[in-house]
């Protein structure tokens, strides 16, 4: 007899408060928005030389706003990736009722931790009071699904049996706000438990991402990780953008034995307002059988694909028995896709906005 199929039981995310809207910039950089054409965003964001591939094209209609798309994010000012993992962490544990100490498998897929050496998972750990294994899985975006295909793929032999991922990004501490390409970026945290059952994962696919390296610089400035752009960075994605997604999409229907057309939904880390339209056009799909959660949260790295996932979930989209295709790219590492049976998931709470552009004084900014 087979062992049951593992899969998704329990999904949370978890945001800052304070929301950040594009006419903070506008009061506190002036100049910044007023120069937008000529900095960082624009520049890694541009149509100039373009081969006008379905990025492109999906790009066009956000060329002319400085901002590329975004509206809200969110900031977490002092609070680090560990303490966003933990509470989306505590928020998807309770959702399913589930006791610490019956984790046997903690994997964080953080990015960046607040510090230099080791990532988050042993804090992450002692701080929920888990008693098994914690050990971190670094693949930049594309963290939650390799961890998620990890995890059922342990789970299914019998090395683990309830194993909870945390997903975190904290971009804002990493790129200061008088850069351009903060403007595109945000903070968030999503978890999820795996375990037999639930949505359950019927297969899924990764491709390293090595002909994207050397496009983002990640350096210490006064004692901080800053992340820049490096030239190139904008040819980079266009380029490589439906190649990766083709190939993962097509080697994880193959590994479920379904087809494109069997999918009733799809799930798609958005980093750009336009992904979700790019990603429908290259793979011949209706638009409205995905979300795209960027307008609230902008970029908010490994937490995006928690958090669509969470949003089509939570507006009903996902019924029980549909096949769900869910893609997430990584640059400089893995980009990835799963496909699951959609089954019983619990889910945490909704996410609870604070006020917008709040005065200094009045939360974190």
């Amino acid at each position: 007899m087979s062992p049951p199929r593992a899969g998704m039981t329990a999904l949370a995310v978890h945001f800052p408060p304070t929301v950040r809207s594009n006419a903070w910039w506008h009061t506190h950089h002036p100049a910044l928005v007023a120069d937008a054409s000529r900095r960082t965003l624009a520049r890694v964001f541009s149509q100039e030389g373009a081969p006008q591939t379905a990025f492109d094209r999906a790009m066009r209609p956000f060329e002319s706003d400085p901002f590329r798309g975004a509206v809200h994010r969110r900031v977490a000012g002092d609070e680090t990736t560990t303490a966003l993992e933990v509470a989306a962490a505590q928020k998807a544990l309770d959702a399913a009722a589930i006791a610490p100490a019956s984790v046997d498998l903690l994997i964080s897929t953080g990015f960046v931790p607040p510090g230099l050496g080791i990532g988050n998972a042993v804090h992450v750990a002692a701080a929920l009071g888990l008693e098994g294994a914690a050990w971190n899985l670094e693949s930049a975006c594309g963290g939650p699904l390799n961890a998620l295909i990890t995890a059922a793929a342990l789970v299914e032999a019998g090395a683990h049996r309830r194993v909870l991922v945390t997903a975190s990004c904290a971009y804002l501490q990493q790129a200061p706000p008088d850069d351009s390409l903060s403007w595109f970026m945000g903070d968030g945290a999503g978890a999820f438990v795996v375990e037999a059952g639930g949505a359950t994962v019927l297969g899924g696919h990764a491709r390293h991402t090595a002909e994207t390296c050397g496009t983002w610089d990640h350096r210490i400035v006064d004692g901080k990780v800053q992340m820049f752009a490096r030239p190139g960075t904008g040819a980079a994605m266009r380029a490589t953008a439906e190649p990766q997604l083709r190939a993962c999409a097509a080697a994880a229907l193959d590994r479920a034995g379904l087809a494109l057309d069997d999918i009733a939904f799809f799930v798609f880390h958005t980093p750009t307002a336009w992904f979700a339209d790019f990603a429908a056009a290259a793979l011949g799909i209706d638009r409205d059988r995905t979300v795209c959660t960027y307008a609230r949260y902008a970029n908010v790295g490994p937490a995006l694909t928690t958090t669509n996932l969470y949003e089509a979930a939570a507006q009903g989209k996902l019924a029980p028995g549909d096949p769900v295709l869910v893609f997430g790219p990584g640059s400089a590492s893995s980009s990835a896709a799963g496909v699951l049976r959609w089954g019983p998931v619990a889910l945490g709470p909704p996410d609870r906005p604070g006020p917008v552009d709040p005065p200094a004084g009045a939360g974190h900014g």
